[in-house]
């Protein structure tokens, strides 16, 4: 097995958030096949807990931790230069000087990064095969946030999108091969590096549908006699927050006009103030974080994925399909996930459409069903890791695959 040197921003495990999810189902996929030596970060107190789990995958780890204050300090610096912020945040003495170490003693053939922030610790290898996992198209991000924020974030936001395109094309260039979490997003960046187009490709984010299974018995969380609308994410992130208070403030008081015996329950770790105020609002609950996501969405009525800031594939999204769960989700956050809309899923492109959507279904129990088993026979066709994570394997041997 050839020695391959593993980069990711965030320690990945447990994988219960996004970004986690895919970064250790790579790992998982890459130590089958390699020497996995891993180089990332430890940026929240809980996670120094799970070092072991993912030393069981590793021939060799280095964990730094990263406080948030201390980097977002860093970042203000690198304002007065054109380095990209994410690039001063996640830049650290220690892991760089292991990377370099390792480079030095160990032969190292194969490098894959995940996240274009982790690309500077390996810019100037030329003797090894490099692959990035770009994700999404990050500066395309901070664009849509520069959109929504006003001054000084929309100039600091805006600056960030600028000069991280500008990072991605650089490293899409040196590197050997770009990959990202959908067709749509890999074809996004194709439209922004044309020169580059046949060296970006994607591989779709799976579910572990054996683990995310309707047929296993969960106690029901929920009090009895209520129809249920669920939400679910890491609720410090700003994408999310956005989304739920849109949809209190803006969809769910009509719906609780008509029937005020449903509940809207926001399920997920580290509540931002403005999500806790919500929990004031009539029929609104935030858990704060749960041991387990998989009641909350088997006995949910409905889970709604009402995002107006998306890039890549909502794993919220592909989980509550593979619970057969019916699905409303905003135009946005179906980008990337190949679903026949009102049959696998229903996509709702304003207020109104959620209203109606919420409504169809509460009222209609066989629809709820039929486009909840529609829902996991797609993700079990097209959502499963071990067949979308092959794909990668063609790009670090590929004259094992040609």
């Amino acid at each position: 097995m050839k020695n391959l040197l593993y980069l990711t921003h965030r320690i990945p495990y447990p994988p219960n958030k996004g970004d986690k999810i895919r970064s250790f189902h790579l790992l998982q996929h890459l130590s089958k096949h390699h020497h996995v030596y891993l180089g990332t970060f430890v940026d929240s107190e809980e996670d120094w807990h799970y070092i072991d789990e993912v030393k069981k995958y590793c021939r060799d780890v280095c964990v730094v931790g990263l406080n948030p204050l201390t980097a977002k300090a860093k970042s203000l610096i690198a304002l007065l230069s054109s380095t990209p912020l994410t690039l001063a945040y996640y830049y650290n003495t220690q892991l760089m000087q292991w990377v370099k170490t390792l480079h030095k003693t160990r032969s190292i053939q194969n490098v894959v990064v995940f996240s274009s922030s982790m690309a500077q610790y390996v810019e100037y290898w030329t003797d090894c095969r490099r692959i990035i996992d770009f994700v999404d198209v990050d500066s395309d991000k901070w664009y849509q946030y520069a959109q929504s924020k006003s001054w000084p974030f929309s100039w600091i936001y805006r600056r960030e999108a600028k000069y991280l395109l500008g990072y991605e094309k650089k490293i899409a260039h040196i590197f050997d091969h770009s990959t990202f979490v959908s067709k749509k997003e890999a074809e996004l960046f194709q439209q922004l590096a044309l020169d580059l187009t046949d060296k970006i490709t994607f591989f779709n984010n799976g579910v572990d549908t054996d683990f995310f299974s309707p047929a296993r018995d969960y106690a029901n969380p929920y009090p009895d006699g209520k129809k249920i609308l669920v939400f679910t994410g890491a609720m410090d992130y700003w994408a999310n927050v956005d989304a739920v208070n849109w949809f209190a403030h803006e969809i769910f008081p009509a719906i609780r006009a008509k029937q005020p015996d449903v509940c809207l329950y926001i399920v997920g770790a580290k509540p931002a103030k403005q999500v806790q105020m919500l929990a004031s609002l009539p029929g609104i609950h935030v858990t704060g974080a749960v041991d387990d996501i998989r009641p909350y969405l088997a006995h949910a009525t409905i889970a709604i994925a009402p995002l107006r800031i998306a890039r890549g594939i909502q794993n919220k999204v592909l989980e509550a399909m593979a619970m057969q769960k019916p699905v409303i989700a905003s135009t946005q956050a179906m980008e990337g996930i190949r679903a026949i809309s009102s049959e696998e899923l229903l996509v709702a492109e304003n207020a109104e459409a959620f209203i109606q959507y919420i409504f169809t279904l509460l009222d209609t129990n066989s629809r709820c069903l039929m486009v909840g088993q529609a829902a996991r026979k797609r993700v079990l066709q097209d959502y499963t890791w071990p067949a979308n994570l092959s794909r990668i394997d063609a790009l670090l041997c590929p004259s094992l695959h040609s």
